[in-house]
């Protein structure tokens, strides 16, 4: 977690070894405006070696900008998990749902995993709590366009909030019914973590609301 109670220092972390999305340079170039507007720092790297003790330490979150597959070298595993669980915040947008699916604990940092999904299109996000800095600014229903996620399990559970939710009604091919979360947050350790499953499309980086979900995503993150 940040020490100075404030969002300083971010790495961003891109690698795929499965699907890539197009959409990645997007997400790295809004994430570095952001940087640039909010007073903080942005590295960005698909190079694992990344994940040592010496990179990480004083860094306020670390992001998955839809990564894929597997990704961290076992040294890495290790160093990152200890990095949470003495504090760091972790974000994870989009496709980072389809990494490490051969690491348990990622899954359980993350809350869920990738099921699959119906074609891109539009839907009715369903804003469950307003009262966090991530979803604060948009309205009840939020009428966005994107893969919708379904995933192998529901993450509502004890100690994960869930912020956001899908209405399937509104979509074609949705496959876990009327609970279909999409944001949501939880503890790990002394540290937390934050996903968003939305963020599909080039578009989505340089739409403002989308834009200020993600600097609230990483505040949360970071414990700011």
């Amino acid at each position: 977690m940040s020490q100075t109670g404030r969002l300083s220092d971010v790495l961003v972390f891109t690698r795929t070894t499965a699907y890539r999305h197009d959409s990645i340079p997007a997400g790295q170039a809004a994430l570095r405006e952001l940087g640039e507007e909010h007073g903080f720092t942005v590295e960005t790297s698909d190079d694992p070696s990344v994940f040592t003790a010496t990179s990480l330490a004083g860094r306020s979150a670390v992001v998955f900008l839809s990564t894929s597959g597997e990704v961290l070298t076992p040294d890495g595993r290790v160093v990152l998990r200890r990095w949470i669980s003495d504090g760091g915040g972790f974000m994870g947008v989009h496709s980072a749902a389809c990494t490490e699916y051969d690491w348990p604990y990622y899954g359980e940092l993350l809350g869920a995993r990738f099921a699959g999904h119906p074609d891109f299109q539009p839907g009715t996000v369903l804003v469950e709590d307003r009262s966090h800095p991530a979803m604060c600014h948009l309205p009840p229903r939020w009428d966005w366009s994107d893969e919708w996620y379904d995933f192998r399990s529901n993450p509502r559970r004890p100690g994960v909030q869930v912020l956001a939710t899908i209405d399937e009604t509104g979509y074609e091919g949705g496959g876990m019914g009327a609970d279909h979360p999409l944001v949501w947050c939880k503890e790990a350790g002394a540290g937390r973590s934050f996903y968003s499953s939305l963020g599909h499309a080039d578009d989505a980086y340089t739409d403002p609301d989308f834009r200020r979900h993600l600097l609230g995503g990483l505040h949360w993150a970071a414990g700011c």
